[in-house]
C-alpha cells in the first residue's frame, strides 16, 4: 500500500491516524495574552489533523514581539489553554504548544521603553508590528551569558507550564529569524565568546533549550522546527547547508519526537537565499521529519513517496479549511483563505470558513 498524508504514524510517544499536521500560525485573537472561547473553538475545529502545532507562544514577556498573542508565563494563561487541550483531546485530536522567543523580532514599546535582546547588537531591516502600527526595527541588545542562562531557564519554566496546561508535547521554534535562529546564523551573531563563531558555538544556545525542554517533556514528546533556507525576518548565513547539516546530525543525538523544517519559499528565493536542498537536510537526519513550504495535497505525497519526508505541514490552507483531512480523503475542493483576515479581527476569517456538508 503507498504511504500518503492520510496514512497513520508514530511520532514520538504517540500514534496519530495521519500525516496531515496543522502548522504553527500566528492570528493575533488573543488581545488579553490569555487563550480564549474563540481560540478554543478555532483549534478544535482543526483537531482531525493528525497532529496540531499551536500558534507561536512566548515562553515570558522578554519574548513577546506581536500585538495580541498568547502566552504560556503566567497561572491565567496556563489556565487558559487548558480549555484549548481539553477540547482538542474530546475530539481526539493531539496538540503541541511551539516555545517562542523573539529576540531582536521586537520593539521598545512592548518592554517599557528597554531595548530588545539577541545575541549581536545588529538591527534587522524591516519594520516591527507594534501595538500602535508599524515602526523601524531598533538595533537590539546583546545579551550576556547570564542572561542567556535566565532565557535557557525561562523555556524550561514554559515547558512546566506547557506541560500543566494539558499539551501532548512541544516544539521549540528555532526558525524564521526569531532568537534561536539568530544564534545559529553568523548574520546574526558575531559574538566572540562561547556562544559564536564556530558552529559548535552558535547552535549551544539551542542544545542548552533543546536539554532543558527535554528535561520536563522527555525527548518523544519534544519536536525543534528549522528554516536553513528562510530569509523572513533578515535572515542569512555564509554557509547554511554546512550549518543546518551540522546541526540536523547533533539532533539524531536526542532521539526527539521529530524536526520540522521549513522548506525554501519563492520569498525566501525572491530575496536571494541561499537554498539548502531538502534532500540533503533529509540525509543529514535519521528521526522522523516533517516538512512545510506551500505544499499542496499532490506535492505533500509526493515528498512521502520520495522519502523526503515522513509527514507534512499545512498553514495556508489550514486557515481556510478546518476539515482539511476530510476534504484531502473525498478529493473535494478547498476553500481559498482571506489573506486580510489572517491577523487580527474577530471570528470572520478565522472560526467561519465552511466544513464540508
Amino acid at each position: 500500500m503507498n504511504t500518503t498524508v492520510l496514512s497513520p504514524i508514530n511520532i514520538g510517544c504517540f500514534s496519530l491516524p495521519n500525516r496531515v499536521v496543522m502548522a504553527p500560525l500566528t492570528r493575533m485573537r488573543c488581545p488579553d495574552g490569555v487563550a480564549n472561547d474563540l481560540m478554543t473553538t478555532y483549534y478544535t475545529q482543526r483537531a482531525s489533523a493528525g497532529l496540531i502545532i499551536s500558534e507561536a507562544t512566548p515562553i515570558s514577556p522578554q519574548g513577546i514581539g506581536y500585538p495580541n498573542i498568547p502566552g504560556i508565563y503566567t497561572a491565567e494563561q496556563v489556565e487558559g489553554w487548558k480549555k484549548v487541550t481539553a477540547a482538542v483531546h474530546e475530539h481526539n485530536g493531539h496538540i503541541f504548544l511551539q516555545l517562542w522567543h523573539v529576540g531582536r523580532i521586537s520593539h521598545p514599546d512592548y518592554h517599557e521603553g528597554e531595548l530588545p535582546v539577541a545575541p549581536s547588537a545588529i538591527a534587522p531591516k524591516g519594520q516591527a508590528i507594534t501595538p500602535t502600527g508599524m515602526k523601524p526595527f531598533v538595533t537590539p541588545r546583546d545579551l550576556s551569558v547570564a542572561e542567556i542562562q535566565e532565557i535557557v531557564e525561562d523555556y524550561r519554566v514554559a515547558a512546566e507550564n506547557a506541560l500543566a496546561a494539558g499539551f501532548d508535547g512541544v516544539e521549540i521554534h528555532a526558525a524564521n529569524g526569531y532568537l534561536i535562529d539568530q544564534f545559529l546564523r553568523d548574520g546574526s551573531n558575531q559574538r566572540t565568546d562561547n556562544y559564536g563563531g564556530c558552529l559548535e558555538n552558535r547552535s549551544r544556545f539551542l542544545w542548552q533549550v533543546t536539554d532543558a525542554v527535554v528535561s520536563v517533556w522527555g525527548a518523544d514528546r519534544v519536536g525543534v522546527r528549522l528554516a536553513p533556507s528562510g530569509t523572513f525576518n533578515d535572515m542569512s548565513d555564509s554557509v547554511p547547508e554546512d550549518l543546518f547539516v551540522y546541526v540536523l546530525k547533533q539532533l539524531n543525538n536526542f532521539d526527539l519526537a521529530y524536526v520540522h523544517v521549513v522548506d525554501a519559499l519563492e520569498s525566501d528565493i525572491r530575496h536571494g537565499a541561499n537554498v539548502v536542498d531538502l534532500a540533503v537536510l533529509r540525509a543529514a537526519y535519521q528521526g522522523t521529519l516533517i516538512v512545510c513550504g506551500a505544499y499542496n495535497y499532490d506535492r505533500a505525497n509526493a515528498a512521502i513517496a520520495q522519502g523526503l519526508a515522513d509527514a507534512v505541514a499545512f498553514g495556508e490552507l489550514y486557515i481556510a479549511n478546518p476539515d482539511l483531512v476530510e476534504r484531502f480523503a473525498a478529493g473535494a475542493p478547498l476553500n481559498k483563505p482571506n489573506p486580510r483576515s489572517y491577523y487580527g479581527g474577530d471570528e470572520k476569517g478565522y472560526t467561519d470558513y465552511p466544513a464540508l456538508t
